[in-house]
């Protein structure tokens, strides 16, 4: 199957079939023309690394993931990659649940702001003379 058949039987864009290709995630025969054709198993293969990217994982875990999906086994490297980047997207999510609730904390303020936050509600302080 030619590029724009495998990108219509998966929903993915050419240009993603074509960097999948790049990095080594995707297999294409050439024809003499210089055409990329595709066999049947490469839609499965390019759901695959969908539901991969879905869960988080950068293309480079992928390519290191995908000798284990062909083999049929997982290894102890593999597992410890996986550990390793859940662990990373744990990480995230605790940034951006910091980042959230100093938001909230801004948008409290700006719904009632006060002299402590807002200068131009303070009075102003006369000086002795």
């Amino acid at each position: 199957m030619r590029i724009g058949d495998l990108a219509a039987a998966t929903g993915v864009s050419v240009r993603s079939l074509r960097y999948y290709e790049e990095q080594g995630l995707l297999t294409a025969v050439r024809t003499a023309g210089g055409q990329r054709t595709y066999t049947e198993s490469s839609v499965d293969r390019v759901r695959l690394v969908q539901q991969l990217f879905a869960a988080g994982l950068p293309s480079r875990t992928v390519v290191q993931l995908l000798p284990c999906v062909d083999a049929g086994r997982a290894t102890p490297e593999t597992f410890a990659l996986l550990v390793t980047e859940r662990d990373r997207i744990t990480a995230q999510l605790a940034e951006l649940e910091s980042a959230r609730a100093r938001l909230d904390e801004v948008i409290a303020i700006t719904e009632h702001p006060t002299p402590e936050h807002c200068p131009a509600l303070r009075t102003p302080q006369t000086t002795a003379a």
